[in-house]
């Protein structure tokens, strides 16, 4: 049986969920939440159920355990959400504040998308397709989230290539769209 999920609207955090809270991030400049991030993550690369974005998000990663970890060790980055392949959602930044997900972007012509977007990870890769409980999760956190930011409507939700073109790639090709719309 799924628990409800249920944005707070006095903390931006949702219920329902874990919550593994993220010291990487900080206040947005104004209220305003108007855009959805889509973007995939694994750690390390093309390895699921680790434990290790766990571990990035909360700059606890053992860098000694892989090559890649020595790579992005100095990384202070976060998300509001990551849904894992089961479909277990996590969160680790109030919807309130501004998560560091997006880095250098910029959407319709407007930059610092991290100011005014909530940034959502699905645990994969560009090539490995989704799993059916990403996308059954992915689609009632949305729902859930479009109630309380009216302005993230289905044409401000995109993917982290589409703010950072040429930069990054993701949710990738094999993320279906339709499956969200």
């Amino acid at each position: 049986m799924q628990t409800t999920l249920r944005l707070d609207p006095e903390s931006g955090w949702m219920q329902g969920i874990e919550h593994i809270a993220s010291s990487n991030y900080n206040q947005r400049p104004s209220d305003e939440v108007s855009l959805l991030i889509l973007h995939n993550i694994s750690l390390p690369p093309g390895q699921f159920g680790t434990g290790m974005v766990d571990a990035l998000f909360t700059n606890q990663l053992p860098a000694e355990q892989h090559p890649y970890f020595q790579e992005i060790k100095t990384l202070r980055v976060s998300a509001h959400f990551l849904i894992e392949r089961d479909g277990k959602i996590k969160q680790y930044v109030s919807c309130h504040n501004r998560a560091w997900h997006a880095g250098i972007s910029s959407f319709h012509g407007r930059e610092n998308c991290n100011d005014y977007s909530i940034g959502i990870e699905l645990e994969g890769t560009d090539w490995t397709p989704y799993t059916n409980e990403q996308y059954q999760q992915l689609r009632r956190l949305i729902k859930e989230i479009k109630k309380h930011f009216p302005l993230i409507t289905d044409s401000r939700i995109c993917g982290h290539s589409d703010v950072a073109p040429g930069r990054k790639t993701d949710p990738g090709p094999t993320f279906d769209w339709k499956r969200i719309r």
